[in-house]
Order: C-alpha cells, then sequence, then structure tokens
C-alpha cells in the first residue's frame, strides 16, 4: 500500500494548469498512475469531466481541491481529497474565496503596468481558460511569452513575489474555514507541499497544531517540490502529529512543472512507518478500473 503510485495533487485547465481533464487522465494512466486526484485551485468545475475521463482509463479516482489560505501572513493551501463536489457549505466557501480574485489580478496588472509592462492583465485573461480563476501563473505565462523574462522562475523573482511590482496582498480563507469546507464535504484535509513555506520553525509547529485542532488530518509528504531532506523531515512530523500521509506531483504543465504528473521520486515512496491517506478509502468508492489499485487498497 505504501507504494501506491498516487499522484493526488494535480491541476487542470479550469484553474491554472495548460490540460483539461482527460488529456491529464491520459497522462496519468501512461505514466503508470494508480490513484489520480484532480485538485483544482479554489475550483470544482473540472471533476466531472475528470471523473468520467478517469473511468475511461480505468483509473481509480478521488475529487478533490486545493484551497488558498491566509495564515500567518503567508499564502498556504490545503487539499482537500474524497470531497463531495456538491456539498453546500464547500460551494459556497469557495464561492467566497474566487469573488477576491478578480480584483487582486486587476491591481497586479497595474503594479506591472507602472513598471512600463501594459496589458498584463488583459494578456493574462487570455491565457486563462476559466477566467473567474487568473492567477499569478497566468501573469508569468503572459510575461514569459512577452518576453519580459526567460522562465517562470524569473517571472516570481523578478515581478510577482512580495516586494516585486506585480506582487499584491490578499487575504484568502482563514485555516479553520477551509478544513471545516472539507470536512462537511466528506474529505481529509491535508497540508500541500509544507517544505514551501517560509515559516520559522515556530510558525510552522503553529500551523500544524493549528490546523490538527481545526480537524485536519493530512500532509503531503512527497511532492513535486520536496527534496529527499524534505521528505525526511515532514514523515518525521506526519509521525510526531499523527497525520496520514500524501503524495502529488502538483503537476500542471509539462515544460513548467518540476516533475511530470505521477513521476514522483520513485526512490521515495511513503515510508512504511506512515499511514497513506488512501488507506481511508475502499476500492469501491474510488471508481476504479485499475486492477492494482484495488490490491492496494482495502475492501
Amino acid at each position: 500500500m505504501h507504494d501506491l503510485n498516487a499522484d493526488l495533487h494535480s491541476h487542470s485547465t479550469a484553474s491554472d494548469g495548460t490540460l483539461d481533464a482527460p488529456a491529464l487522465a491520459a497522462r496519468a494512466k501512461a505514466n503508470g498512475v494508480e490513484l489520480w486526484a484532480l485538485t483544482d485551485h479554489d475550483e470544482l468545475s473540472g471533476l466531472p469531466a475528470a471523473r468520467a475521463a478517469a473511468d475511461a482509463q480505468g483509473l481509480a479516482f478521488v475529487d478533490g481541491i486545493e484551497i488558498s489560505v491566509t495564515f500567518a501572513g503567508t499564502t498556504v493551501h490545503i487539499v482537500g481529497l474524497h470531497i463531495d463536489p456538491r456539498n453546500d457549505e464547500l460551494v459556497a466557501g469557495i464561492d467566497t474565496v474566487r469573488a477576491g480574485r478578480e480584483l487582486r489580478a486587476r491591481q497586479m496588472g497595474d503594479g506591472l503596468a507602472k513598471i512600463g509592462i501594459k496589458d498584463a492583465y488583459e494578456g493574462a485573461i487570455k491565457l486563462a481558460p476559466n477566467p473567474n480563476l487568473v492567477s499569478r501563473t497566468h501573469f508569468g505565462r503572459f510575461l514569459i511569452a512577452s518576453g519580459v523574462a526567460p522562465d517562470m522562475h524569473a517571472v516570481f523573482r523578478r515581478y510577482l513575489t512580495e516586494g516585486k511590482p506585480g506582487y499584491v496582498e490578499h487575504r484568502w480563507a482563514k485555516l479553520g474555514d477551509a478544513v471545516r469546507w472539507i470536512r462537511a464535504a466528506g474529505g481529509v484535509a491535508v497540508i500541500a507541499h509544507p517544505g514551501r513555506y517560509k515559516f520559522t520553525p515556530t510558525e510552522e509547529y503553529a500551523l500544524f497544531s493549528e490546523f490538527q485542532a481545526h480537524g485536519g488530518e493530512g500532509v503531503e509528504v512527497v511532492t513535486g517540490s520536496h527534496h529527499a531532506g524534505d521528505i525526511v523531515k515532514y514523515t518525521d512530523m506526519a509521525l510526531e502529529f499523527g497525520m496520514l500521509a500524501s503524495r502529488g506531483s502538483d503537476f500542471h504543465d509539462p515544460g513548467e512543472s518540476r516533475l511530470d504528473l505521477g513521476l514522483l521520486p520513485g526512490s521515495q515512496p511513503l515510508s512504511p512507518r506512515l499511514t497513506p491517506v488512501w488507506s481511508r478509502w475502499t476500492a469501491a468508492e474510488l471508481r476504479t478500473g485499475s486492477a492494482v489499485a484495488v490490491d492496494a487498497l482495502p475492501e
């Protein structure tokens, strides 16, 4: 069960990915994924197509979402797995998170215009299949296409992080609210890629403690932005807090993402000391056609 090729963090064109749900499902299947989740940013609309595509590929599937949260002045992402995307409390909560995105995007465009980069908002909109979810990633793609920066790393370093002209501070959902929405929808709340946040040890411990106090249950241990040292660290933290362990590539695009969908470090499966998040679900719950996944999941 611990070496199951589960990829429980990925994005489609419904948020800031560049592949639609059928293309993602086909890519997951081709790359040997046995259990897949679509977790678009603050968005549920891609899930029906993802479920249908997973069924067509004979791929075990989990409905998911990634909710933007503000904690200690930092944007943190909380993944919800095995959610009911029709749950009224979750849907209403996500609507409140999305409400501030358009204003933020316009302010980002204004900031870039002040340094001579014109029409960035309009350019980002054109690159966002879902106009309600224009993100920094879409601005980044516009800046690369315009020749302003060579790659996404340079875009964020020069223009889109705190203190740079395209950065706009924004308060997202409260941590407790995000966890509550996920739990109301029957899901498991998971701290996404904790190694990415620039917290002090005290702040990080507070994040884990408060998250757990609100009913959060899991943490991504193996993920696209974690190196070997991060995997060791968050294995230990999952054990310390008694949390379920998850894994996922955080795949957005074949050219941008550090790791491809399903191609997480093969030498770094979840430690057998950990309890995988998928141990919560039976094969029958996951609409699975994957024989390997069926064998690896509880009956």
